[in-house]
């Protein structure tokens, strides 16, 4: 039997972050984030006129925020993406849950591509990871990685990329995903050495792709990509002040070392 396919849609709920070691620290916000059949961009982009595709905008999608060459079509870069890693990408519908640029500004910590094979079963996660300096690494979550459990499905590997200079690099994840319906939950969890010390949580509620959902959530949240990265250097700046060790980024670390 055919499992029923996801449909675009606004997602809106709260970001979690709770961190227990060396020093205890947890906040909350309120977010939305959009969740793209990536073949109908264009046609999404349709239900606004607040909403666009590579052009400035209150709200806009921009190819160049994504994985690859962005004057290719994002399907070919993942397959392309997917490929580098040794995986064939399913040929089922994509859906991507990102947040967009809102007046030409965005930053993802993370981006998160569903990837169905054609019998509409989920057969892989592409976790798309930024840091503030600028770079991305691509997490592909495939079956071999992947545990089944009542609440879902988790994937649990090796952290391969430096996110926050307040976290080590010798650090083990794990990724928990509910299937996209009414509601979503990705839950993040990290140890180090063998000891949980971290974990995020996004909780979020489903509203169907359309004009009112959108321009709720942007009267709501008129700039959520700068409301991100403030936030991100707030709480930066509290665990610098309360002590929080600072781990140096492994590329300037090596050219420190380099003879």
């Amino acid at each position: 039997m055919t499992a029923a396919r996801p449909e675009s849609a606004i997602y809106r709920g709260i970001l979690q972050h709770r961190r227990s070691a060396p020093k205890a620290h947890a906040f909350e916000y309120p977010v939305f984030m959009a969740f793209l059949d990536v073949d109908r961009i264009d046609a999404l982009t349709q239900v606004s006129p607040f909403f666009s595709r590579n052009r400035w905008n209150w709200a806009s999608f921009d190819d160049r925020d994504h994985v690859g060459d962005p004057a290719r079509p994002l399907r070919e870069r993942l397959a392309d993406d997917a490929a580098r890693q040794g995986l064939a990408l399913p040929d089922g519908p994509i859906y991507l849950l990102t947040n967009l640029r809102y007046l030409g500004y965005c930053f993802n910590p993370v981006s998160y591509f569903y990837c169905y094979g054609r019998d509409g079963e989920l057969a892989m996660v592409m976790a798309e990871v930024n840091n503030t300096f600028g770079e991305s690494h691509p997490y592909w979550l495939d079956r071999s990685l992947e545990t089944r459990t009542p609440a879902g499905r988790h994937y649990d590997f090796d952290k391969a990329f430096h996110v926050s200079p307040f976290m080590p690099m010798d650090c083990r994840y794990r990724f928990a995903f509910t299937d996209p319906g009414d509601t979503l939950i990705v839950h993040v969890k990290e140890w180090n050495r063998g000891d949980l010390f971290f974990d995020a949580a996004l909780r979020l509620s489903r509203e169907s792709w359309s004009a009112a959902a959108l321009h709720r959530a942007l009267a709501r949240h008129p700039w959520m990509t700068a409301k991100v990265i403030a936030a991100i250097h707030w709480q930066a700046l509290r665990l610098w002040a309360r002590g929080v060790p600072v781990f140096t980024h492994p590329k300037k670390l090596a050219r420190r070392q380099a003879p």
